[in-house]
């Protein structure tokens, strides 16, 4: 008898196994156990694997020589052999009677065509009736006519139900140290900064005088050491009085080595003008780390210092072009603050001020000669303001608390405008007043409306909302299709509208 010989690995589970087995064509299949590796199949699953193939017809069969296999094989009554020649020679025991023979049997399979048959032939009887069919028919018919009558009709409800305006006059109190809203009247102060520059130009009215040419001279060098010390080109020295006056020497030299060595050097003032003429014996400091090894002095006095007098700014001059320019620069800073807030912001205007001078330069410079006089000055103002944005949001806090009963709210109907004008405190907090107002309607509840409207003819229909709502003008019903006399049966199916 033909035999399905099937191998196991040590990978195989019961799952595997199975499938192999369903391919197996024979009415024997013998599981062949690996010698050196662990199939890990238990007792519940060799009974697995004997149902499954004597629902294949086929009878099931083991070579194994692993004791806990042959012992679950021989308590489920499969047979177990040394090795697939065994298997084959001898006879198999024949499988047990009962539950798993049972498996082994298949329903015959029905004839679907002749059981078709036999369906129409028991339906051709009342089919064929005439009063059968026209019932049929008229069933049809009521079944279109109840969709079109339930899904077609729409309806569209417009109601203008009662309103009346809501005001409320509320006390504002704006102040920097209140981050948010509150019902109390209490907002923030924000701080608004801007930045403008500009320029300012003035005709010199004032006189001085113009440096022309430096002081000269000669200066001795005494070595306070007993090394050489090197006096480089552009040492500074200066007098020892409060105003100094400061020279420099305008050649390099070298002091020998030795205390009391004198070297002479030409020098000049650093600034021109008679101020660098100084008497004998006025220059004595050497100024740097180069002092800490010689000393110095003038021996004769120093000249050649000259001015000439001319055209210069005044104090009165640098004054004049600073207060015309800031008077310009505040007007462009207020007019940048209009175009940065909104028009319904409200600007604290005692709290707009000069914030800082980031720049201030003016050419020609003090003490330089010209006829004209330009200032270029960049500065920062700041002011306090009140949100427009949180004057809204108090009103709505403030008419929400005191809304009507039965009434609500359309949004975007609120208007806000200032009663007085803004008053500052000593902590600068600001107060004032502000008028709110909005219209309220009439609640509508379209769902209660749709409910009431479902089913009736549309003259009846517009009779029950003018007798049953708050409106103030006539309710409009638009059905579609126009000639359709009856509202929606189907709530759904009406809209309603609330203007």
């Amino acid at each position: 008898m033909k035999t399905q010989i099937i191998t196991l690995e040590s990978h195989d589970d019961l799952i595997s196994v199975r499938d192999r087995m369903s391919w197996a064509k024979t009415p024997r299949i013998l599981l062949v156990w690996p010698k050196y590796e662990k199939v890990m199949l238990r007792q519940v699953d060799l009974k697995v694997l004997q149902r499954h193939a004597a629902s294949l017809g086929a009878q099931l069969g083991l070579v194994t020589r692993a004791r806990r296999v042959r012992d679950d094989a021989e308590a489920l009554k499969i047979p177990v052999f040394e090795s697939t020649g065994q298997a084959q020679r001898i006879a198999w025991p024949k499988p047990p009677r009962g539950r798993l023979a049972r498996h082994a049997w298949r329903a015959p399979r029905r004839d679907l065509r002749q059981a078709r048959e036999q369906v129409s032939v028991r339906e051709a009887a009342w089919r064929s009736h005439p009063a059968a069919r026209i019932a049929a028919f008229l069933l049809g018919v009521a079944a279109v006519l109840a969709l079109v009558a339930l899904f077609i009709p729409r309806a569209r409800v417009i109601l203008h139900p009662q309103s009346k305006t809501q005001s409320l006059v509320l006390p504002v109190t704006a102040s920097p140290a209140v981050n948010s809203v509150f019902i109390t009247g209490s907002i923030p102060a924000h701080e608004k900064r801007v930045i403008v520059d500009g320029t300012q130009t003035v005709t010199v009215t004032g006189e001085g005088v113009v440096p022309q040419s430096r002081s000269r001279g000669v200066a001795v060098f005494r070595n306070l050491t007993q090394q050489a010390v090197t006096i480089p080109a552009g040492t500074v020295i200066r007098t020892a009085e409060e105003e100094a006056v400061r020279f420099v020497t305008t050649s390099a030299g070298e002091v020998d080595q030795g205390v009391g060595r004198l070297l002479e050097l030409p020098i000049e003032a650093l600034e021109g003008g008679l101020s660098g003429n100084v008497d004998a014996e006025m220059i004595l400091v050497v100024e740097g780390r180069l002092g800490l090894s010689i000393a110095v002095t003038n021996p004769a006095p120093l000249t050649g210092g000259r001015e000439v007098p001319s055209l210069q700014a005044s104090d009165a001059d640098r004054e004049r072009a600073k207060a015309q320019l800031m008077k310009s620069l505040e007007s462009q800073a207020r007019e940048q603050l209009a175009e940065e807030m909104k028009a319904e912001d409200i600007l604290f205007e005692d709290t707009f001020a000069v914030s800082q001078v980031l720049s201030e330069v003016y050419d020609p410079p003090a003490g330089a000669a010209g006829t004209k006089l330009t200032l270029a000055m960049q500065v920062e103002y700041s002011a306090f303001y009140a949100s427009a944005s949180d004057l809204t949001e108090l009103a709505q806090l403030a008419l929400n608390a005191s809304l009507p009963s039965g009434f609500r709210a359309p949004s975007g109907a609120l208007t806000v405008r200032a009663e007085s004008e803004p008053t500052l405190d000593e902590d600068g907090s600001a107060h004032w007043t502000i008028r709110a107002e909005r219209r309220i309607v009439q609640s509508v509840n379209s769902a209660q409306v749709a409910q009431m409207l479902q089913g009736v003819r549309s003259q009846r229909a517009q009779a029950q909302l003018e007798e049953n709502l708050p409106l103030d003008g006539s309710p409009e019903i638009k059905l579609s299709p126009p000639w359709w006399p009856w509202m929606p049966i189907v709530p759904f199916r009406i809209s309603v509208v609330v203007q």
